[in-house]
Formats: C-alpha cells, structure tokens, sequence
C-alpha cells in the first residue's frame, strides 16, 4: 500500500503543477494587474509600483531582462500628447506626433523619482532636423540629424543619474515617434513564475490586501467555522440519506418509495437561496427559533446546517436510492433470499455493504468542499469561515486570498482521490491497489 500511495503522489505532481501554471496565468497575465485590481483606480503610479515590487508583479513573466514599469506611460503619440501635455517647448499635432524645439532642455515627464538602485532602459524613436548635431542628447546619448526616423536605446541606472533630459540647440526641431520605459533586470532567470514557485515553497500565499493580514493567518482563522458548519451537514445528509434510500429500496414501488421520490424532486427543483431566505424569515425573524446572523456559540449553526442537510437530501437520495435498488436485482441478493435471510438483513448486511462504493466516491468527492464551506450558507449567516473570506475576497479583489483558496482547494481535491481509492480497497477485497 505504501508503494501505491507513493506512486499516486508521484502521479499527482504533473496535475498540481498544470493547475498552479494554470492559475498563475489567470492571475497574473489574463485578469489585468493586480495592482490596480487591488489599489484601484485613485492610487498613484507609485503606489501601484511599490505593491508591484513588494509582490514581484515588476518582474518578468517567465523570463526575460525587461518587463514594465508604471515610471513614464507609455503614449500613442499619433492619438494623443498623453504626459506630454503642458510641458514647455513641446506641441502635438495628429499625424506629426511630438514635436520638441531646441534652446531649452526638456525633461520627461515621469510619473515619480526612480529609487536608486534600479536600471531603466529607454527606446525612442524619431527624426531630428538640427544644423549642429553634436549639441542634440537624450540624457547622455547623442541624436542624430536625420528624415527617416531612427532608434535609440539606451540604459539608464536610477541614482547615478537624473530622469532624461532632452538638450537640443536653439533651432532644432525633434520629432518624436514613440517613446517607451522598460524595467532593465541583470538577471534574466528572475521571474514572476519563479518568484510565485518560491513563495508556494515556502507555504507563503501572500498577504491579504484587503485585511492587511498574511493569507495563511486568514485561513487559520477560517477554517474552524467552515469546519464546525460543513462537518455535521456532510454527516447528517449522508446518514440520514442512506436511510431514506435503504427504506425506498426495502419499500420499493409502494406509498413510501413513491413519496420519497415526489418529495426529492421537490427538494431538487427549489433554489438554495429560497431555503435560506425563507429559513431566516419564518424560523429566525417571526418564530425566533434561532439566531438570524453571526457566529457566537452553537446555536447560530443550527439553522444553516438544518438547511444544507434539507437543500442535499433531494439528490442524494434519489442518487442512493438508485444504487441500492440496482444491487437488489444482483445474484448475491437471490441467493440470500433462497437461504431464508430476511429483507432487513439482506439490506443492513449485505446490499449496504456492496454499494459502499458509489456511496464512497459521493461522499469523498464532497470533502474537498468542507474547506471552502457553503459560501451562500456563511454569507447570508454571516459565519466567519473560508466561504465568508472567499465571497469578501472576490469582491474586493484580493487576488492573493483567492489564488491561496483555488490552489488549496485543487490540492484537497487531489487528496480526496486517492483518499477514495484506499476506501474502495477497504471496503471490497475484490478492488487492489496496484
């Protein structure tokens, strides 16, 4: 066993490392930057370049010695001036870009001082009509006269010079064409990737921005609540479904078996969200049975798990019901009929028994959920578990809380498989783990 338990983990890696890849691109390429998800739309450029820094957003995505910075906005200047409007000496006109007229230096117009220490590497590209070239610099990088547009890049290093400057003599005229910033790093291998892999090395899923918390603190405190609600409802609606569906099977075709099953459809067709609504009005509001929000003791649990165990009953029944019912037409069965053994035994000791499989794969397959909880459930009740931080950190964004649930999430559900498998070798000495 311990062998195949190995190899299974073994096995798992390549899925956990296509749902971390996956889940970097999600939150790190596809959905924007989680900078201005997280600051929003007020914060300043260098706000958003520090929360970048801080979390190495600044970096390279997978590889590379360049990557953006928030210092200069980089500008389409056949649309518009963009940082360029209002500075002395410049004029924009459609269809010409930037123009810059010599006899004063000009500086450009960057969003914040660079910190020492950091490497920018600038590329422009223009054309220069000016008699005395050797007078014409973009920092300490010469321009040349020309009327085909020409490139120039050049590395600067924050600290051990001011922003650029253009020095053009009296007369000249730069045409700017484009003009962008980049971040200049030494060391390509230095990533976004690598970075993010370090941090789930070292079990670091970041910092809440939104509760100015480590995530893993957050979910520490999450989890007890999503436990304390998740575990009885798991438990009361797989006990209390198994014995529906063995009553169902023993009444098979009779008042009850057909009662269960009309009532199980009405359980499937009515909405979570109704059972709630109306669970907290009736129950909580106007008879005051139990308590309407918050999580003090107990008996704010009550009425979410008697709802959760009433919203689950519908299809695990009718799921159990399906199973027993099919392992009562098995040859197993006639031959315990044929030896005298009463329908109750047969049921209890050995139908049960033999359908412990589906029920295995029904009741494992839901573990990974005991960590994230019932989100609707710990929303409306307003219990303070993993659901409750999961809803709060999608609505405010806080990618590093939401990246920390899916990935734990997959991990659990990875752990449940082969959790189901070992079960399968318990129960049925017919299954080997090989």
């Amino acid at each position: 066993m311990i062998r195949y338990i190995l190899r299974r983990i073994v096995q798992m890696i390549p899925t956990l490392f296509g749902v971390v890849l996956i889940t970097f691109v999600l939150f790190n390429l596809v959905g924007g930057s989680p900078a201005r998800m997280m600051l929003g739309d007020k914060a300043s450029a260098r706000e958003l370049e520090e929360f970048d820094e801080q979390r190495g957003f600044n970096l390279p995505l997978f590889w590379g010695t360049h990557s953006t910075t928030r210092l200069y906005a980089e500008t389409d200047f056949s649309r518009s001036a963009g940082p360029w409007s209002g500075v002395p000496s410049s004029s924009w006109t459609s269809g010409e870009g930037l123009l810059l007229r010599g006899g004063h230096p000009v500086s450009v117009p960057v969003a914040f001082t660079p910190p020492a220490g950091r490497a920018y590497t600038w590329r422009l590209r223009y054309t220069l009509d000016v008699s005395n070239e050797s007078a014409a610099t973009f920092g300490d990088q010469p321009l040349t006269a020309s009327d085909t547009p020409r490139l120039l890049t050049w590395t600067m290093r924050s600290g051990e010079s001011p922003p650029p400057v253009f020095v053009l003599p009296e007369g000249a005229v730069l045409r700017i064409l484009a003009l962008d910033c980049r971040r200049h790093h030494d060391r390509p291998w230095q990533s976004q990737w690598l970075h993010y892999l370090g941090q789930l090395a070292r079990f670091d899923f970041g910092r809440s921005h939104a509760a100015n918390q480590s995530v893993i603190d957050l979910l520490r405190q999450g989890i007890r609540p999503t436990l304390m609600l998740a575990t009885p409802i798991l438990i009361g609606e797989t006990v209390i479904s198994l014995v529906l569906a063995l009553g169902c099977a023993y009444h098979r075709n009779r008042f009850f078996d057909r009662f269960m099953l009309f009532l199980c459809v009405g359980l499937m067709s009515v909405n979570y969200l109704v059972w709630i609504v109306a669970g907290q009005y009736w129950l909580s509001y106007r008879l005051g049975l139990f308590p309407v929000w918050g999580f003090e003791s107990w008996s704010y649990l009550v009425l979410p798990v008697i709802i959760g165990i009433a919203h689950g009953l519908g299809p695990n029944v009718r799921f159990y019901r399906s199973v027993m019912l099919e392992e009562m037409h098995k040859d197993y069965v006639r031959t315990a009929r044929a030896k005298g053994l009463g329908p109750v035994r047969i049921l209890l000791v050995h139908v049960l028994k033999n359908a412990m499989i589906p029920v295995i794969t029904n009741v494992v397959l839901s573990l990974p959920f005991l960590y994230t909880g019932s989100l609707l459930l710990e929303t409306f009740f307003g219990i303070p578990g993993l659901g409750y931080l999961s809803i709060n950190a999608i609505n405010s964004s806080d990618v590093d809380v939401v990246r920390a649930v899916v990935i734990i999430g997959s991990l659990l559900y990875l752990a449940a498989n082969l959790l189901a498998d070992l079960a399968y070798a318990w129960v049925d000495p017919r299954v080997k783990l090989s």
